[in-house]
């Protein structure tokens, strides 16, 4: 489908988070039609319609995922099932129907609860400000191949999280400042450096709106069947604890380091069923 110039520009101008639905209820009126290119006319008029009917736009989620599936070299796990996954869980859970049962007037795109996946630490997706975000990510693990002392790993780090020890003793990790990148690990010319765990990091909680918050991260890295369990978990606590279509990210804040107590615990009983 081909854009003219100034349909792009005007679609552009769509709230980020609607962009994407902006366009594809364009694309699929001006493909109906017959035509394979897309005016400023019909921009306009689908966001007319968009917003005086934006309640049948309100499916109960979104879930949006990065680039990584088309090619981007920085991908660490690649795994094009997950997104699917996560949206049998909230069809199941049949969060559309508890925000029409629970929020007091028509439903806005603002009640939806949104996960957000990256497959890598730059995060394109913006994880951070999502009520769920994941973050492919990859620990770096120091073998027992000799190091080169090339200094390659070094060199690759943003983080400075890394570097080689001068008294010969290779590869030194600064635990705290490593973001599960993996870059140090393709670096790595002699193997001296591997991949340990390799999932996702889970991030909790994050909102924009009037009164933003950044999503706080749960310690640890976890595969997609424990994402999806804990995900599932999240899903129920939210429908147990909303009112009036409060955010996720309210209650996660009024409930604090409990809630965090709860997702680790089942966490680990996750992992020990597993």
């Amino acid at each position: 489908m081909k854009w003219q110039a100034d349909a792009e520009a005007e679609v552009k101008k769509a709230p980020f988070f609607v962009r994407k639905r902006v366009r594809q209820r364009v694309e699929a009126q001006v493909s109906a039609e017959g035509r394979q290119v897309v005016t400023l006319d019909d921009v306009q008029a689908a966001k007319k319609r968009f917003l005086s009917r934006m309640s049948e736009e309100v499916q109960g989620f979104q879930v949006e995922a990065c680039f990584g599936s088309q090619g981007c070299p920085n991908r660490i796990i690649e795994d094009s099932g997950l997104v699917r996954s996560i949206e049998k869980v909230f069809l199941e859970q049949d969060l559309r129907g508890f925000l029409e049962r629970t929020v007091p007037g028509p439903l806005k795109l603002h009640h939806e609860f949104r996960v957000a996946l990256a497959d890598c630490p730059n995060a394109c997706s913006q994880p951070q400000i999502k009520d769920i975000g994941l973050i492919g990510a990859a620990a770096p693990l120091r073998t027992e191949i000799p190091c080169s002392e090339c200094g390659a790993c070094q060199d690759v780090c943003r983080e400075g999280a890394v570097a080689v020890d001068p008294v010969g003793h290779g590869p030194v990790f600064e635990w705290d400042r490593c973001v599960r990148c993996g870059q140090c690990i393709g670096a790595c010319p002699t193997g001296t450096i591997g991949c340990g765990e390799r999932g996702y990091r889970l991030l909790i909680g994050g909102k924009l709106g009037r009164h933003p918050r950044l999503a706080e991260e749960l310690p640890g890295l976890y595969d997609a069947d424990t994402v999806l369990h804990l995900l599932e978990f999240c899903v129920r606590y939210y429908k147990e604890h909303s009112k009036g279509g409060e955010r996720f990210a309210a209650l996660v804040e009024r409930a604090g380091p409990a809630f965090f107590d709860l997702l680790s615990a089942e966490a680990r009983h996750c992992r020990k069923d597993a």
